[in-house]
């Protein structure tokens, strides 16, 4: 078998431009169009990923937040139930009995019922010797005094709590006014 050298053409070696690489085809131009079309949309959907991932993270975000803020209620009326309990305990505590390891007893119970519910976030609001909060105390009842200075609270009817950090329930008290 016989080979043949490649002919080179006049034509061919004025196309490769002395690199010996060759010039791209007169269809370059749509090929260098078709690139630059397919990485203009290869962006687009980098962006749009981009803004999908961002606007699932922001969504991951609230549901983690909703979730806690639903929690947080659901323990709100929880303690809020139980307050009541703690009112009677605070009532029973006050009676006189002649059964001293009774009286023990309650006072055992009604500690550890409020340790559990402070661990839990509730706080009692202080009252005595406070200035009235109108945003934590309800007036009960006003006495008209000189003794003591206007709008000091003078008795506490009934406790107020916070509950992590907002008003659970307000605490009902007597406050002084001027005597008029």
């Amino acid at each position: 078998m016989e080979m043949k050298e490649p002919t080179v053409d006049a034509g061919d070696a004025a196309d490769t431009g002395g690199n010996g690489a060759a010039d791209p085809p007169a269809g370059g131009h749509a090929v260098t169009a078709e690139r630059d079309r397919l990485l203009e949309e290869k962006n687009e959907l980098l962006e749009l990923l981009k803004r999908r991932q961002a606007e699932f993270d922001n969504f991951r975000r609230r549901a983690e937040r909703e979730k806690a803020d639903v929690l947080e209620f659901a323990n709100t009326e929880s303690v809020g139930a139980i307050l009541p309990i703690v009112d009677d305990f605070e009532r029973a505590l006050k009676t006189q009995t002649t059964d001293q390891v009774y009286a023990q007893g309650m006072q055992l119970i009604y500690q550890r019922l409020l340790d559990s519910l402070k661990k839990l976030g509730l706080e009692p609001i202080t009252t005595k010797g406070q200035k009235f909060d109108p945003h934590v105390h309800h007036a009960v009842d006003m006495v008209e005094t000189a003794d003591v200075e206007e709008q000091s609270i003078l008795d506490e009817y009934h406790p107020g709590y916070n509950f992590r950090g907002r008003l659970l329930r307000p605490a009902m008290v007597k406050v002084a006014v001027r005597k008029k």
